[in-house]
């Protein structure tokens, strides 16, 4: 049994996170300030920050220190609240909450919206390069990845997959590709950041990719069930809305029970893959728990 201190790991994680996200968003004050405040609206409110924490926890398991992948984690950070703010438009998901608050949309306007979305995206790749003398190479590695992960093999062309889908029954496997591309793609990409930035060797590297594979997976997963189990105080967004837009999700194909047991499978064979990596692996091994036994 693990004595692991999750809670005090990611309490001190998302301070080193929120306070390096604020720095970074600090260097756009050139920018207007009804773009700025968008920006900071979404960048700033708080969440998880699973993936940056991820990428901090891949580079401590491979042998590096937390400054060394903080600038990467924020960068996926940077992309995945813009992904959030243009998934929430009337086009998309038409979400009228996000974290508890009203979606970006909803406060500022479609127009704003969608703007402070595309900075915080075109700003992701500044972020992860900022700190690039003397590791050009590893960050070439990491904005490389980031852009391919976020574009249209990645995220984009998951959501493109995810609009299609929509009204139509599709089986297990194709809502997988999906959500792979979706939602997985991201959770990978800060794992592997953090790694490269770590200096991890390929083969350990190819360790990451499968327990970050897995985890995208899972996580998804465990936000269909959330989705039809939570409500909008603790889910911190509109519950049942992939429902009842008519998106088949993994409880639609597997129930609730059959749904988290599917969970906990692929992450067991994610944390099965980190074996090498012993004790510095702890941290990836408990975020992968907290993947799967979270309630929001």
């Amino acid at each position: 049994m693990s004595t692991f201190d999750l809670d005090g790991y990611l309490t001190q994680r998302r301070a080193h996170v929120e306070a390096a996200l604020a720095r970074h968003l600090e260097a756009c004050t050139g920018a207007p300030a009804t773009l700025r405040e968008a920006m900071a609206y979404s960048l700033l409110a708080g969440g998880k920050r699973l993936r940056p924490i991820l990428a901090l926890a891949a580079c401590e398991a491979v042998g590096g220190g937390e400054d060394e992948a903080i600038d990467a984690g924020c960068a996926v950070e940077f992309m995945h609240t813009y992904s959030l703010i243009h998934d929430d438009l009337p086009a998309m998901d038409d979400d009228d909450f996000r974290r508890g608050r009203p979606t970006s949309h909803k406060k500022y306007g479609e127009a704003v919206a969608i703007l402070a979305g595309d900075a915080l995206c075109a700003e992701a790749f500044r972020v992860a390069a900022v700190n690039r003398k003397g590791r050009e190479a590893a960050v070439a590695d990491v904005v490389y990845e980031l852009a391919r992960a976020s574009g249209a093999v990645g995220m984009v062309g998951g959501q493109v997959i995810d609009i299609e889908a929509t009204g139509k029954q599709i089986d297990v496997a194709a809502l997988e590709i999906l959500h792979r591309a979706k939602t997985g793609e991201l959770l990978l990409v800060a794992i592997r950041a953090g790694a490269r930035m770590g200096g991890a060797s390929d083969a350990i590297l190819e360790r990451l990719t499968a327990y970050g594979r897995a985890l995208g997976l899972a996580f998804q997963i465990v936000d269909d069930v959330l989705d039809i189990t939570a409500d909008l105080q603790t889910l911190g967004k509109d519950p049942g809305s992939d429902r009842e837009a008519g998106k088949t999700t993994f409880v639609d194909l597997l129930g609730i029970d059959g749904a988290r047991a599917r969970a906990r499978a692929v992450m067991k064979e994610g944390i099965d893959a980190l074996a090498p990596l012993g004790a510095k692996a702890e941290a990836l091994r408990a975020l992968a728990r907290y993947t799967v036994e979270r309630d929001r």
